[in-house]
């Protein structure tokens, strides 16, 4: 069997070795006659899997026992009703950052739960840029700062924390595992499973454990993260075999040398792509240099009537998921942790045929 490559935005690629892990324990999970998807999320071998998923994240992540981690479900767009729910309190007011489709329903969702003021905006250029720190209007008593650090349809990646006063909430759904982040900087870190994570199914939520217990008496329990905290993410069946997942493909990390080492490979990744693009007369990218995603390379052909002979052309040669959001069209190619430097340099190939084919 041969595999294609994978530049979808989500759910994304795994990495061959897990996914050959999974298979391997599909039907007998270690001896034990059945699959782990079959297990009571009480058994010892469920809850084993969980501290090891646990205990290696925060491994990877340096996290702190200053903080909880929470293992969820619903993605990372019910976090943006939960992040609301759980922090905004008494203050009633959060600060916004709009840097992407993802921070406009952030915004959206914290609108119904509170007073959201944005503080800065990259809406005006077509979201093609991280607006400048100097002009952002914060607020004297937010009970927040929320941002999304990467934008996975529009591109653009935050290169640096801002140092405000209240605690940072960031959506890390496209970005997290992807390098190194000093965990310490921010209040709460939430993200998505299925870019560098795992499957679809499973959401992560990083919380400073002083910011836990302050939930209004409007959110609902499942919500709640000090519930979640105080029940080691079981006070309901959790998404059992996504956890799972998600623990080989730690442990995946690991091996590989941790996120220096993935970081390291995921710059000269991206690195390439941006190079061969910006090398290119047929081919574009909107984003500001100093702006670029390493995670989400959107690009555009010279004539738009040949970007669906385009995907026709890429899908046959095995590279698949390759349209743009419908949002902004074109193309976007998503480098996850689990596409591999191989991957990259065939559609770098591909692209360099197709240019002297079409133009």
């Amino acid at each position: 069997m041969s595999r294609c490559y994978n530049f979808c935005a989500g759910p994304a690629a795994l990495p061959e070795s897990v996914l050959e892990t999974a298979r391997d324990d599909m039907l007998d999970w270690h001896g034990r006659g059945l699959s782990l998807m079959e297990m009571s999320h009480r058994s010892p071998e469920v809850v084993g899997v969980a501290q090891h998923a646990e205990q290696t994240l925060r491994q990877l992540l340096g996290i702190s026992e200053d903080y909880a981690v929470l293992f969820l479900q619903g993605g990372a767009s019910t976090q943006f009703a939960a992040v609301p729910l759980n922090l905004l309190g008494e203050r009633g007011r959060a600060d916004y950052v709009n840097t992407g489709q993802w921070s406009k329903k952030a915004i959206a969702e914290g609108r119904r739960f509170g007073e959201v003021n944005v503080v800065a905006s990259s809406e005006d250029t077509n979201f093609s840029t991280i607006p400048e720190f100097g002009s952002w209007q914060l607020s004297s008593d937010a009970a927040y700062l929320h941002y999304t650090p990467n934008e996975t349809i529009g591109g653009v990646e935050f290169f640096w924390t801002p140092e405000v006063a209240a605690p940072l909430v960031v959506d890390m759904s496209s970005t997290i595992l992807s390098r190194p982040i000093n965990v310490d900087d921010y209040g709460v870190i939430y993200a998505g499973a299925q870019k560098n994570i795992g499957p679809a199914g499973l959401t992560l939520v990083i919380a400073r454990r002083d910011l836990l217990g302050q939930a209004s008496a409007a959110c609902p329990t499942m919500l709640d993260w000090k519930v979640a905290a105080d029940n080691d993410s079981m006070y309901n069946t959790p998404p059992t075999f996504a956890l799972y997942l998600a623990a080989l493909v730690f442990d995946w990390l690991v091996e590989l040398g941790g996120l220096q080492a993935m970081a390291e490979i995921n710059r000269r990744k991206a690195a390439r792509l941006y190079a061969a693009i910006d090398g290119s007369s047929f081919y574009a990218n909107p984003v500001e240099p100093a702006s670029r995603s390493l995670m989400n390379v959107p690009f555009t052909l010279a004539d738009p009537e040949l970007d669906k002979l385009f995907l026709q052309e890429s899908e046959k040669a095995g590279l698949l998921n390759l349209k743009g959001h419908r949002s902004v069209g074109g193309m976007r190619a998503s480098l996850y942790n689990a596409v591999g430097e191989e991957a990259v340099d065939a559609l770098i190939a591909f692209m360099r045929d197709f240019e002297q084919r079409r133009a």
